[in-house]
């Protein structure tokens, strides 16, 4: 009997389509693949990119660009194919699946829709991005970080769920956009990973208990309070008790973090303000309140917040009499005044 050989391309069987693969990757990630691919990778006839897939991307990968649908699906019939993607349900990432081909995803990590967040920023700031965008600096940005974090201030007393959403992403944007407008500076250019870096770097740091094999001095929330701030004091090499408080902040709040510093640098009460002068006297009264446990400003504004609410019933009470809300007497608003003496 003659044997006849076979080339290796004459040897090999076709294979299904069921034996191709749809390999999914994130756009945030790059060209990041999933582990379960590799395997598929190495075996695979052919690896194409999805026409849909960025430039960028595939440019990384130094994949060819898939060609047709109905072309995909003969070399699928035949060879084994693996197509990149970003995008499952594309065109030719659908047709093959439908085919039989598998389908392999890479798994996100938390917080991959930060890089997304990032990527949009860059988007905003860049040529021919958002003229608005494009001009703001440093100092112009001021008073929507101020606007973003009392709102999200409110949204946290209100326990709004949504609000609160909401306000953490407008609070985000403020950072992002910060980080972006420092990345362009010409002296001293950082990025929004120089200021993660940081905070990672600073909160293992501050937490040797958790991140450096233990500390015997943290047993519980107070004392890793304490333990905080001696090592802050030792990383910012601070000369005073009170270095590093923001004297930008409500008054309220600035009397009442004065006051907590310095209680834990063992100042005595009676060297507080006691003057007759009015703002002597709040000083005093806020700072008191600080060294006895309490927030003042959190007081403050509840009582602010609890008037605001009862200046309203009153105005809404008045305009259901027929009297006019904006035009009350003093007798008009006794009359209306809602009754808190229950409360």
């Amino acid at each position: 009997m003659e044997l006849i050989s076979q080339s290796p391309e004459q040897a090999r069987q076709p294979s299904p389509a069921s034996e191709s693969s749809v390999v999914v990757v994130a756009p945030s990630l790059g060209p990041v693949l999933p582990a379960a691919a590799l395997g598929l990778l190495r075996s695979a006839d052919e690896v194409l990119a999805d026409p849909v897939l960025s430039a960028r991307i595939r440019a990384q990968l130094d994949a060819a660009v898939a060609p047709s649908v109905t072309e995909l699906l003969d070399r699928a019939a035949a060879t084994r194919v693996v197509l990149i993607t970003d995008d499952a349900a594309s065109a030719h990432s659908d047709a093959l699946r439908s085919a039989g081909a598998s389908l392999v995803g890479v798994v996100e990590p938390p917080g991959a829709r930060l890089l997304d967040a990032v990527a949009v920023m860059d988007r905003l700031r860049s040529p021919g991005g958002c003229p608005w965008d494009a001009e703001q600096t440093h100092l112009s940005l001021r008073q929507y970080l101020v606007e973003e974090a009392y709102e999200l201030l409110e949204a946290l007393e209100d326990e709004d769920r949504p609000a609160l959403r909401e306000e953490l992403g407008d609070v985000l944007l403020q950072v992002l956009f910060h980080a972006r407008i420092a990345a362009e500076h010409t002296e001293e250019p950082f990025d929004v990973d120089v200021v993660a870096a940081e905070l990672v770097a600073k909160l293992r740091g501050r937490h040797p208990h958790v991140f450096a094999g233990g500390d015997d001095s943290v047993v519980d929330a107070a004392s890793q309070q304490g333990r905080w701030e001696e090592l802050k004091q030792v990383e910012k090499q601070r000369e005073s008790s009170i270095d590093g408080v923001a004297l930008g902040q409500p008054a309220v709040a600035l009397a009442a973090k004065l006051a907590q510093r310095t209680a834990r640098a063992g100042l005595p009460a009676d060297l507080l303000p006691a003057g007759e002068k009015l703002g002597e006297q709040l000083f005093r009264l806020a700072a008191l309140a600080r060294r006895d446990g309490a927030d003042p400003e959190d007081a403050l504004r509840a009582a602010a917040r609890g008037f605001a609410t009862r200046v309203r019933a009153a105005e809404i009470s008045a305009r259901e009499s027929g009297a006019d809300a904006l035009r009350l007497t003093e007798s008009d608003w006794r009359n209306h005044w809602p009754d808190t003496s229950s409360r």
